[in-house]
């Protein structure tokens, strides 16, 4: 069991928000190819199973990852590659820059931050970003419940380096041993949490994709409230 938590990491995309689906369907509309917000958000879990690989995160950063993840979704929807998914995808770049497309509240979240915060534990969100996550966060009014918000891009430094745990450790003065952190990609959250020593690391895998991972993994952000509870 998990006992004396007082500080709670969470990743933003994956677990609080998710792509904005229905701005990515309208925006492959536009170049003629017809797939509803439903179908892709469908896959997402699988295209970012594809794109959690150690070899792969080595190698990459966050920003190449994502829209690589992209093309991963379209795959599973049934959609090849081609000059119109590209010119989509374009556009919606052009519109994360401002506004992050990551806008989409995830199942569950919306619930489960107002409890998590009437526990009392200090909640700061760890997120590979682009410089624009707090302003989203503003946006779809969920900075409220949050002591702190970190995007990478303003630490210059990204998960799974545990430099940028550290730097939250810092912001919200807290201790290692009594902060746990939660994120839907293993070797980005997992990996980074253990190398910054924090007290565990939780995998949500609400589709049981990582059967055989070597953590703590619920199927529900919900399911975060027992565990906090139990501090």
């Amino acid at each position: 069991m998990l006992t004396a938590i007082d500080t709670l990491f969470l990743d933003a995309g994956g677990v609080i928000v998710q792509p904005g689906w229905a701005r990515v369907s309208a925006a492959l509309a536009h170049e003629g190819i017809a797939v509803t917000a439903a179908a892709l958000r469908a896959v997402d879990a699988r295209a970012r199973r594809d794109i959690d690989e150690s070899y792969l995160i080595g190698r990459t950063t966050d920003h190449s990852r994502g829209w690589e993840y992209f093309n991963r979704v379209l795959a599973h929807a049934g959609i090849p590659r081609s000059t119109a998914t590209d010119a989509a995808l374009a556009a919606l770049q052009e519109y994360h820059r401002t506004e992050n497309l990551w806008e989409e509240i995830c199942d569950g979240a919306a619930e489960t931050l107002p409890a998590l915060r009437a526990l009392g534990v200090t909640m700061v969100v760890v997120s590979n970003a682009n410089g624009r996550l707090q302003h989203a966060f503003r946006r779809l009014d969920l900075a409220r419940w949050f002591d702190h918000v970190l995007d990478s891009h303003d630490w210059g430094v990204e998960k799974p380096d545990p430099r940028l745990f550290l730097h939250a450790l810092e912001a919200a003065g807290a201790s290692a041993d009594r902060t746990i952190h939660v994120g839907d990609l293993y070797h980005v959250d997992v990996a980074g949490a253990r190398a910054a020593g924090l007290r565990d690391a939780v995998l949500l895998d609400p589709h049981d994709l990582y059967p055989a991972a070597d953590c703590t993994r619920i199927r529900r952000l919900q399911d975060l409230v027992p565990l906090v509870q139990g501090r």
